[in-house]
C-alpha cells in the first residue's frame, strides 16, 4: 500500500506540533532545504507549510536569516497572559454553568490522572493542554472556543514550558483541582476566580522562568 507524499498543510501541521513541543524554538531559523531533508518532500510542500505558518504568526521573515520562529518580547509576553487570565476565566465561570456531567466528571478523571504523572514534565504538558481545551469545550461556546483557539497559537511562542519547575508542576496541578471543584459545585463565581488566578499564577513562574 503507497503512502501519499506529505502536502503543504500537512508540513503546517507537523511544523505546529514541532512549535508545541519544543522541537522548534522560538528564535530558530526553519531552513527549506533541512525541512525538505526531514519530511522526506520536496521544496515545495516545504515553502507552503511556511507560508501559511507565517499567515498564523507562528513564523516570520527576516533579512539574511530567513523564516524564523519568533521570539515575543516581554511586554508581549505580560499583555498575552493578561488577556489569557480573562478568556480562561470566562470559559471557567461558562463551564461551571454549562458542563454537562459526563463532561465534568472527565475533567476530574484528567486531574486525577496529572497526578501520576507529575514527575514527567513532558507528558504533563501534553496533558495541561488537553485539560484546558477540554475544559474550553465544556464551556460550550462556539466564540469564546474561537477566540481561546487564537490566543493559543500565541502561547506557542513562549518557548518551553513551565513544567521544568517541579514546583510548578504541583501548583499546577492543585490549580487545575480547585477549578473542576468549583465547576463541579455550579459556583460560577469561583470557577472564574479560579480559573483566572491559575493562568496568574503560570505568569508570574514564566517571569521566573526567564529570569
Amino acid at each position: 500500500m503507497s503512502v501519499e507524499p506529505l502536502n503543504g498543510t500537512d508540513i503546517y501541521r507537523r511544523l505546529v506540533e514541532g512549535i508545541e513541543t519544543g522541537d522548534y524554538a522560538p528564535g530558530m531559523r526553519l531552513r527549506e532545504a533541512d525541512l525538505a531533508k526531514r519530511f522526506g518532500v520536496s521544496r515545495t510542500p516545504i515553502r507552503e507549510g511556511l507560508k501559511r505558518l507565517e499567515s498564523q504568526g507562528l513564523a516570520v521573515h527576516e533579512p539574511n536569516r530567513g523564516m524564523v520562529i519568533p521570539v515575543l518580547d516581554n511586554d508581549q509576553i505580560n499583555e498575552l497572559y493578561i488577556v489569557r487570565a480573562v478568556l480562561e476565566g470566562m470559559v471557567a465561570r461558562l463551564a461551571a454553568q454549562h458542563a454537562t456531567e459526563a463532561e465534568i466528571a472527565l475533567l476530574r478523571d484528567m486531574v486525577e490522572a496529572d497526578r501520576n504523572v507529575i514527575d514527567d514534565p513532558t507528558a504533563l504538558a501534553a496533558s495541561n493542554r488537553a485539560f484546558h481545551r477540554r475544559l474550553t469545550l465544556a464551556s460550550h461556546n462556539r466564540y469564546m472556543a474561537a477566540q481561546i483557539d487564537h490566543m493559543r497559537q500565541s502561547l506557542l511562542l513562549l518557548g518551553r514550558s513551565n513544567y521544568i519547575d517541579p514546583r510548578r508542576r504541583e501548583q499546577a496541578v492543585d490549580e487545575h483541582d480547585r477549578i473542576v471543584q468549583a465547576i463541579e459545585a455550579r459556583d460560577c463565581d469561583a470557577a472564574e476566580a479560579t480559573g483566572r488566578r491559575h493562568i496568574e499564577a503560570a505568569h508570574r513562574a514564566r517571569l521566573e522562568t526567564m529570569a
